[in-house]
């Protein structure tokens, strides 16, 4: 069997996390919720027509946080794959995993904060 090109093995991988991408948000509440955050934060980046500087911010903390959350959920299938029971050590992985989505996520709003409070107030 002949080897795939590097342009068609790159395209085939886009592929896979286009569909991991779009599993995440069907699937979990959280995307979800983040997602719509996302969608607001855009239209409100719009209305309050911020710099490019500001959108490059916003940009960057949206996907930090989308980015950790998938991880966090990737975590925590692999976590109930490895030991579907109630494993004290399992719960203490799951709750680093989810601190690591808290820090990104305080992270972002204090970006928004810092873009958005001065052109509301």
């Amino acid at each position: 069997m002949p080897k795939e090109t590097f342009l068609a093995n790159r395209i085939k991988s886009v592929g896979f996390a286009l569909r991991g991408a779009l599993l995440l948000i069907k699937t979990e509440a959280s995307i979800k919720i983040q997602v719509f955050i996302t969608l607001i934060m855009t239209g409100v980046g719009f209305y309050y027509e911020i710099s490019n500087t500001e959108w490059i911010l916003q940009i960057f903390a949206i996907a930090l946080v989308l980015g950790i959350e998938g991880l966090n959920t990737a975590v925590e299938k692999i976590s109930d794959f490895v030991q579907p029971e109630f494993d004290k050590k399992i719960g203490l992985i799951k709750d680093i995993s989810a601190g690591a989505v808290m820090f990104v996520s305080i992270a972002a709003t204090i970006v928004g904060c810092i873009i958005y409070l001065p052109k509301i107030f």
